[in-house]
């Protein structure tokens, strides 16, 4: 352990741990209340020029008998001075991502200090002319010292020095401007209290826009220069942040709680979006849709919307206290934001869209072995990124809708509005809140959570007919698959089909089993079908029976929940190789025309991308090709929407193989042959240009030179230019692509990596590819150090999604076999990417080899 010490001396204190130990963060909790940052910034236009900036902090020291720790993860030689109240340098240690103030130098009561730095980049995100900062869930700390835990919350107040053809957004509103000889200084008002991944700020060149909604001031700022894209765009847009404003103070009883509503479109921005109160940082692209955007993209950037501005409510007004509970504020946010969409889209069947929306994407994790609970400990803050994923994003909502239907909607709702108003500006944990909820029901929630949040997993469940006696009965029964003996204690739909009709029954488990009294005709039920109401949790297991009549019978089915459950319930059997992957591809290649609803062509589209691409030989993948291909341009000519062609159109570019629909395609790319009913626009094009060129067309390189001159937008341009040498058939070009992404500067821009890392890996390159799988996996660990939340589980799904091979199923199980102390939760992060490896190597490729657990 190395210390580097200040010019002025001291004795070292009790050493902290890398990162921000739990420890550590309770006892500051205990002893430092009232915090108080003055952040000045220093931001010069050159990016290779550093940020230096001064930090005061004010707060009450409760404990001055040890030594005081704050968190600056930079390099030491970047600390330039750390003095006192009066300016007298204060002794101090830097220890691994901390300052360190002894003990001797402190009093009891109020504290200043204030810190002289240079800003890490990491977290500025700084590009040639903007930057922006995305401090989740501990990097404000590698930008400016801090208390950099979310129940020290502060209030800040900040200034910002930039050159004057720049415009900047924080999240209070600006308080002045002033003329330097450098540019302008932007000063702007102290914030509420905030926890320090909510601080944020922009600057750069960008458009601002402005909307009035409910007498409320909404404001804009972008770098689209598409003019016509702006303005299909723009209204909507305002819109949506309005009706969920209006929707969430309405459920609420709470006004919105903070001064200013202000977002802004970021260029290949990490996330789809973050919810800094004041500053709501959005993907450029998820609000600027394309003129044939389709059903799922239009529902998804209203849900998007709603879902950052319910955390205004759930995560910044009260947010939670350590981030074992972070998935408190996601959950709400997305069980809000399924409500405030809902009255937008009259013409949707919303219980479908959730179904599809959740439960799939909750599965993908719950079936792995490196699936986890809803609630995870966590011992540092350090690895709270890789707590992030489908089981709190998509499983937690779906556990939250159950909760709603078991206490009923509108105890959940006066649960909800005792908590706001009882921890507003101040943290809380699921504790808080279940203890709230279970004093407005009869229900045992304590037991319930401890299943539905504290445990990892999903039930297996079967129904059956059963005859007692005359009678005859639907039997339901659940297993726990680790044999733990829990039980789900949830409402499930059960359909049956008799002679020209689908019958249901609810059914409640609160047992291992369940035995429900139907009347039915003397002959069998050609299918039963669990789960068939969309909120039914489990492995909904389907007998021989009912797999047999639904593979080639699912599409008359009436209800589309029952059609939607039933594709859920399909392809889990072909995953485990019950269904053969060519059978189900032919399936959906019979439904695409005839399903009339266009969220469940889409999930079938999907599912179909994967099965051709994952699931069946690449000989077999040749044979299927024309009558793949022939399929979807059917399905697309006789589409009436341009929402639904341009989903079909999406898989046309993913799927063509045939040498035929290659030069159909380049000819749609020249623009010598227009797709009826749907206008292509440059981001089209580019995807186009990209997926022709990672076949190999002979004049590739021709393609992407005038594709990159057709390119307007610098953002854009810079993209594709990254990306590009991925793209390249040489395989040398390729290695020296894959290889730059062990310098972390290379990993900035992390969604250009992820779309090159794709590239490199597609199936059609995964031979080649296979080279880079294990260096892949020993950089994950860094990445997870270096990169932000997501970063590290997408990277492994980038890398890990063009395989099926058994060589690459095995180079991960001995990499894990390799590593038996490698950190449980970015373990997990491994296993769950390659979940589908294994099985696609299983059922492809014949390999033998074991799961790791």
């Amino acid at each position: 352990m190395t210390l580097v010490l200040s010019a002025v001396a001291c004795e070292p204190p009790d050493l902290p741990a890398p990162g921000i130990p739990a420890e550590l963060a309770a006892f500051r909790s205990r002893t430092i209340s009232e915090v108080r940052y003055h952040l000045s910034l220093r931001i010069p236009e050159a990016v290779e020029q550093p940020v230096a900036g001064t930090v005061t902090i004010d707060f009450l020291l409760r404990d001055p008998s040890r030594a005081l720790v704050l968190d600056f993860f930079t390099s030491p030689e970047n600390i330039r001075s750390v003095t006192d109240a009066n300016g007298t340098p204060l002794p101090h240690t830097v220890v691994h991502d901390h300052i360190v103030i002894p003990a001797s130098a402190l009093r009891s009561g109020a504290q200043r200090m204030q810190v002289a730095f240079l800003a890490g980049d990491g977290a500025l995100n700084r590009n040639p002319d903007f930057l922006y900062t995305l401090f989740v869930p501990d990097r404000a700390s590698t930008a400016f010292p801090c208390f950099d835990q979310p129940d020290l919350k502060g209030r800040l107040r900040l200034t910002l020095d930039v050159p004057s053809s720049w415009t900047a957004v924080a999240n209070a509103p600006l308080e002045r401007a002033d003329t330097t000889a450098e540019g302008v200084r932007l000063v702007f008002r102290e914030t509420a209290p905030l926890s320090t991944y909510l601080f944020a700020f922009v600057a750069g060149k960008f458009h601002a826009e402005e909307r009035q909604r409910d007498g409320r001031v909404l404001r804009m700022y972008h770098r689209e220069d598409n003019l016509r894209t702006i303005r299909r765009n723009l209204d909507e847009v305002f819109d949506l942040h309005a009706r969920a404003l209006r929707w969430l103070e309405e459920y609420t009883g709470i006004p919105y709680p903070f001064e200013k509503f202000d977002f802004v479109a970021i260029p290949s921005f990490q996330f789809g979006g973050m919810e800094h109160p004041g500053a709501v940082l959005y993907r450029s692209s998820s609000l600027f849709l394309e003129e044939s955007a389709s059903q799922n993209q239009l529902l998804g950037r209203a849900s998007l919307i709603a879902h950052e501005t319910a955390h205004m409510w759930f995560g910044d007004l009260v947010t939670m206290r350590w981030f074992d509970d972070v998935w408190m504020k996601e959950v709400f946010a997305n069980f809000m934001a399924a409500k405030i969409v809902e009255p937008s889209f009259p013409e949707i069947n919303h219980e479908l869209r959730f179904f599809l929306a959740h439960h799939p994407r909750a599965y993908a994790v719950d079936r792995t072995a490196g699936t986890n609970p809803i609630r995870q400990e966590l011992g540092n803050l350090r690895e709270a990124g890789t707590l992030y994923g489908a089981i709190i994003y998509q499983k937690a909502p779906i556990v939250m809708r159950h909760l709603e239907r078991t206490i009923g909607e509108e105890a959940m709702r006066d649960g909800l509005r005792e908590y706001l108003a009882r921890f507003q500006f101040a943290n809380a944990s699921w504790t808080d809140l279940i203890t709230i909820l279970d004093g407005l029901t009869s229900e045992d929630l304590a037991s319930w959570s401890h299943v539905w949040v504290e445990e990892p997993g999903r039930p297996t469940i079967t129904a059956s007919v059963t005859r007692e006696d005359t009678a005859r009965a639907v039997l339901v029964e659940q297993r726990d698959p680790w044999e733990r003996g829990r039980v789900w204690n949830q409402w499930i739909q059960i359909a049956f089909g008799i002679p020209d009709a689908v019958a249901t029954i609810p059914v409640q488990l609160r047992a291992s089993e369940a035995r429900v009294p139907i009347r039915s005709p003397g002959r069998a039920a050609s299918f039963l079908l669990a789960g068939a109401d969309g909120l039914g949790y489990g492995r909904f297991l389907l007998d021989t029976r009912s797999r047999q009549f639904l593979v080639e019978h699912l599409p008359s089915l009436e209800n589309p929940l029952h059609r939607a459950a039933a594709w859920v319930a399909l392809w889990e059997h072909v995953l485990d190789g019950d269904v053969a992957a060519e059978t189900f591809i032919v399936q959906t290649l019979q439904s695409l025309t005839a399903e009339p609803d266009e969220l469940i062509v889409e999930y079938v589209t999907g599912l179909l991308e994967t099965a051709y691409w994952r699931f069946v030989r690449s000989s077999t993948r040749g044979e299927l090709a024309s009558r793949v291909e022939a399929a979807l341009w059917s399905a697309l000519d006789r589409s009436v929407t341009q929402t639904r062609k341009g989903a079909l159109f999406e898989a046309i570019v993913s799927m063509t193989l045939t040498d035929e629909g290659t030069n159909r395609l380049i000819s749609i790319w020249r623009g010598d042959e227009a797709v009826a009913g749907l206008p292509l626009e440059e981001r089209q094009l580019t995807r186009l240009a990209e997926a022709l060129a990672l076949r190999g067309v002979s004049n590739a390189d021709s393609i992407l030179d005038v594709q990159a001159s057709r390119i307007g937008n610098p953002d854009r341009r810079a993209r594709f230019a990254f990306v590009r040498p991925s793209l390249a058939v040489g395989p040398a070009v390729r290695d020296s692509v894959f290889r730059s992404f062990a310098n972390p500067a290379n990993r900035e821009r992390e969604p250009w990596v992820l779309d090159a890392v794709g590239y490199l890996h597609h199936p059609l390159r995964a031979d080649h590819a296979i080279r880079y799988v294990r260096p892949s996996l020993e950089l994950t660990e860094e990445i997870q150090r270096t990169g932000d939340i997501f970063f590290p589980l997408r990277w492994l799904e980038a890398m890990l999604d063009g395989h099926q091979s058994a060589e690459a199923a095995e180079i991960v199980v001995g990499f894990l076999a390799e590593r038996p102390d490698y950190p449980r939760q970015l373990r997990g992060k491994v296993l769950q990417a390659a979940d589908d490896l294994f099985r696609a190597a299983r059922i492809v490729n014949n390999w033998s080899g074991t799961t790791p657990s």
